[in-house]
């Protein structure tokens, strides 16, 4: 743990706040504040307003460091998709993100953040901007904007249903299969409609 003033000696006093963040979380979700913060950080109670004017802009800058870091996940599954198979690939690495980060997830998409932080808009619009743009490419044709909508609908809703325990995830196999499967059914279904439509 941080000495009180290490922060301060360093400089980074915002990196080190934002470090302990992430260890309360990934200790045991608890809900992060200001003072827990400060605790773990090893400073004064009143030294994360320097950064940090409220918890919603503590949050702001944890939830854009968790976009950043979903989306450079989903572009090591498949940079460059090109087929809807590889967009499953794409959905199963972001259900594995939520399922190995689950509090950060919930911070990310279940908490209030401060929509004035020009950092988290500009981090949730970089993973806006792959997510449309993986569309694209794996679905060539097609509106990207709201397919991508859509097919963000389908993934997030998968993730929150593994996270709650509505679909198993006893193994890492078992939940790749049960998203590629849902994934799969959807533009099967779409493209089954789609034949049907034309023949009649």
């Amino acid at each position: 743990m941080a000495k009180p003033g290490d922060a301060y000696h360093h400089g980074d006093l915002r990196a080190a706040c934002l470090r302990a963040a992430r260890e309360l979380l990934e200790e045991d979700g608890a809900e992060l504040s200001l003072r827990a913060v400060a605790r773990r950080a090893g400073v004064s109670a009143n030294a994360p307003y320097r950064h940090f004017p409220d918890r919603d802009a503590l949050v702001s800058a944890v939830a854009a460091q968790g976009y950043r870091e979903l989306a450079a996940h989903l572009t090591a599954a498949h940079a460059r998709p090109s087929a809807p198979e590889d967009g499953a690939e794409i959905a199963v690495a972001y259900v594995r993100f939520a399922l190995d980060h689950p509090a950060l997830f919930r911070v990310m998409f279940a908490e209030p953040c401060d929509p004035g932080s020009p950092e988290r808009v500009a981090a949730v619009s970089d993973i806006t901007g792959f997510v449309e743009t993986a569309v694209g490419e794996a679905f060539p044709g097609a509106d990207p904007g709201p397919l991508a909508t859509a097919i963000w609908a389908l993934v997030h809703g998968l993730a929150f249903l593994h996270l709650d325990g509505k679909l198993d995830a006893a193994t890492p196999e078992q939940m790749a299969q049960q998203v590629r499967a849902a994934f799969n059914a959807l533009f099967t279904a779409a493209a089954s409609t789609g034949a049907g439509a034309d023949a009649g």
